[in-house]
């Protein structure tokens, strides 16, 4: 069977270029007689992947000198406590809820102190961004938290929130590397790299350096201090080394590419094929609010379960995978990550159309 088109939500498709370089690789890695998976994260081989794989990423983002790249385990997820037992000096923090992980982190921070939700978009099942430009942001907390793209719900930030001075705190697992980003409008951005960069079990923490100190919630362990891993360059213990390498071949990938503001005009074409379909379509309908819609998520439903539970099946059948919605939005969903050739895109749309008219 030859390659198909995967629009999983992650772990998700990865540039065809990297996953043959990587397989070329895979046994001898540039005359080291072994894999990147076989090697010391100690020695001087892997610690020049993890150097450039570093500098890359400054590049492509302009990550300034006075912000720390650590390369961590536990995914997202585990930042739901780490961020807290870091940050939260006064036991208060405020989220603005735009789906289930920003829920999740809110859920995990209420553990620690008083969080608070100072707005939502919960009333309408996610399918929107708050208006974010006057929040009654509280005067003792210590950073306000968003999840910018909203891969279960296709939303996307389009402006940052105002957060009256506090710090901003941002999950960009879904959006990371899909387009130009000021990194010092943030204090933390943070992404596991299974949706848009590499494969399962890295997460990539870009951290204002005045954030890191040993004023830590007490009981915090010695692995969830972010002092730990910027004291060890991400490497106080094994880091997910081989998940890594891959990632700084997607960065050199970027790069090759012509860097994130091509790749966010590649991104807008994708997108615009697959809205500008939902659009005038009469089977199909995007769930989401068009002046929040995301260019990496885009669920959308006939509202016959049925019909849509043929689609995705036929869709598969077609080489088109990946497809079901999540169970809280139903129908179906397209991940059109980075490395989603516009051919699939439009691979999709016309399979769409041929559903259309044999289901109409």
């Amino acid at each position: 069977m030859g390659r198909v088109y995967n629009f999983s939500a992650g772990p998700a498709v990865l540039p065809e270029e990297v996953l043959k370089e990587a397989a070329d690789e895979m046994l001898d890695y540039q005359g080291t007689g072994m894999s990147v998976m076989e090697m010391s994260h100690r020695g001087a081989t892997f610690q020049k992947i993890l150097h450039t794989a570093e500098a890359d990423l400054r590049e492509l983002m302009g990550i300034p000198d006075c912000y720390k790249v650590l390369f961590l385990q536990g995914g997202a997820s585990l930042q739901f406590a780490m961020l807290p037992m870091n940050l939260m000096k006064n036991r208060s923090a405020d989220f603005i809820l735009t789906g289930q992980w920003s829920k999740k982190a809110y859920q995990e921070a209420s553990k620690y102190g008083k969080a608070n939700v100072i707005a939502s978009s919960e009333d309408r099942t996610f399918s929107y961004i708050p208006d974010c430009r006057d929040l009654p942001v509280s005067k003792d907390a210590d950073y306000v938290y968003i999840c910018e793209n909203n891969t279960i719900y296709g939303t996307k930030y389009k402006e940052l929130p105002d957060t009256k001075g506090k710090i901003l705190v941002a999950d960009v697992s879904s959006c990371f590397l899909s387009e130009p980003v000021d990194v010092t409008k943030y204090g933390v951005l943070y992404g596991g790299v299974q949706k848009n960069i590499g494969p399962a079990g890295v997460v990539i923490v870009i951290i204002r350096e005045d954030l890191i100190t040993d004023d830590v919630l007490p009981g915090t362990p010695t692995m969830m201090k972010y002092q730990t891993h910027a004291d060890a360059g991400s490497l106080y213990n094994t880091p997910p080394a081989y998940g890594i390498y891959i990632c700084g071949k997607v960065f050199q990938w970027l790069k090759r590419k012509g860097g994130l503001a091509v790749m966010k005009a590649y991104n807008e074409k994708k997108a615009a094929i697959l809205y500008e379909y939902l659009d005038q379509s009469r089977m199909f309908h995007g769930t989401v609010e068009k002046k929040d819609r995301s260019l990496m998520n885009v669920p959308f439903v006939t509202g016959d379960p049925e019909l849509d539970a043929r689609f995705v099946k036929e869709a598969e059948a077609a080489g088109l995978v990946s497809l079901k919605g999540h169970r809280t939005v139903g129908g179906m969903r397209a991940s059109i990550y980075n490395a989603m050739p516009i051919e699939g895109v439009e691979a999709l749309t016309r399979f769409m159309k041929k559903f259309e008219e044999e289901n109409g």
